[in-house]
């Protein structure tokens, strides 16, 4: 049976700590690009205000005022729209960064676990061939599982993308109508 060196398990912790500092840089760059869009966005939305306010402070009759509000309707659900767009692509970059991570870390020790079964079972005792059949059987059909449960996430997580880039299509499209109703 093969035992693990000194040197062996020190690379592996270097390497898990090399992972998750690098995941946490990650994540800390996810949360710099939400704050640099809501500061954008915030900065945006002031200055907008104080534009909307002063066009309202202009205002002579009530006709004036609705055609104002109706005409901020349109940019703003399309704004919302964009802020919702950026906010979804910050947070999947970022999730994809740490999917890639974990696939990784995964399949270096579905590796090494396969490695180490397959020195157990050369070094199995006369006899034990049913035990190191079912032994394989069982890593295989693990090993299987979680492909299985891999593809499931990522065709979960195309199908979330798509139905959201489908409602804000669907929001952007129905406030058109709506602005222009007022």
């Amino acid at each position: 049976m093969s035992v693990l060196t000194v040197e062996q398990i020190v690379a592996a912790q270097k390497a898990n700590i090399e992972t998750l500092f690098g995941l946490t840089n990650k994540a800390f760059e996810g949360v710099e690009k939400i704050v640099e869009l809501n500061m954008t966005a915030s900065k945006a939305a002031l200055s907008e205000v104080a534009g909307h306010s002063q066009s309202v402070l202009s205002v002579k009759d009530v006709q004036e005022l609705i055609a104002l509000q109706s005409n901020l309707l349109q940019p703003l659900a399309e704004k919302t729209a964009a802020y919702s767009r950026h906010l979804y692509d910050i947070a999947t970059s970022t999730s994809a960064e740490f999917t890639k991570a974990v696939e990784g870390q995964t399949a270096d020790a579905q590796a090494n676990f396969a490695n180490l079964v397959d020195n157990a079972t050369k070094n199995a005792p006369a006899g034990s061939e049913a035990a190191v059949a079912i032994l394989k059987s069982s890593v295989t059909a693990a090993t299987n599982a979680l492909e299985s449960v891999q593809k499931a996430v990522k065709q979960a997580t195309e199908a979330a993308e798509a139905n959201f880039n489908s409602v804000a299509t669907s929001a952007t499209v129905a406030a058109k109508p709506a602005a222009k109703k007022r």
